[in-house]
């Protein structure tokens, strides 16, 4: 007679949170930053498959609900566009391809450390660190690429990965498309101009009806 083994299901199934209850940064610049390049990256790459996180727990373990980090803003290609409460690498088959931490003294040992090589070793192809209050970084805006197994300084400050020229501007990370030199919008700027082109468009229709109210209807 043959036994089998029985089969055993965990009692309780590995939960993976979406939060820890911290806050998503350490002062309003921090935050603002990371709002601001979430937002264009993802005005950006809209219509694209690829999705831009911000402040997500990033899986990367299965399995092992501890391991994990949750990069100020991650970038994936490959994968189907929008949020997530989480991203589980396991379940998605991409790590990202370019992750941003707007990093401070609080965390700088973390970002430039154990966050950096672990990055390396997943193979995100880009890792940018950017200092908001200018308090720490040598360089404001760094940045690295990784070459085999290991990430070099990148120089110029072009993302080869987003097609983008990056720079700073009043403690924000400006974005420039490197095939044209257009720069991308900050969300005020982008309201600024849906507001001109509004009242453009009030102006041109006062026009027309003071038009017809004279001459009568165009034909």
């Amino acid at each position: 007679m043959v036994i089998s083994a029985p089969v055993i299901t965990p009692v309780n199934p590995i939960e993976y949170p979406s939060g820890d209850g911290e806050p998503v940064a350490e002062t309003y610049d921090h935050f603002y930053a990371i709002a601001v390049l979430l937002e264009m990256l993802r005005q950006y790459l809209t219509g694209r498959q690829a999705t831009v996180l911000g402040n997500q727990f990033l899986y990367y373990a299965q399995g092992l609900p501890r391991m994990r980090v949750a990069p100020d803003v991650m970038v994936i290609f490959d994968v189907a566009a929008g949020g997530r409460d989480n991203y589980k690498i396991w379940e998605e088959g991409q790590v990202p391809a370019v992750i941003f931490e707007i990093t401070s003294k609080s965390t700088q040992i973390t970002d430039i450390g154990f966050k950096r090589d672990l990055y390396a070793q997943m193979g995100v192809q880009e890792y940018w660190l950017f200092d908001p209050k200018n308090e720490w970084l040598e360089h404001q805006l760094q940045g690295y690429r990784l070459k085999g197994e290991e990430y070099e300084p990148i120089i110029d400050g072009q993302s080869l990965v987003l097609g983008l020229q990056l720079s700073i501007e009043d403690k924000k990370i400006a974005l420039h498309r490197l095939d044209n030199g257009e720069k991308l919008p900050f969300p005020s700027e982008l309201a600024e101009q849906v507001a001109q082109e509004r009242q453009a468009k009030q102006e041109l229709e006062v026009l027309l009806q003071r038009y017809r109210d004279r001459y009568g209807d165009l034909e």
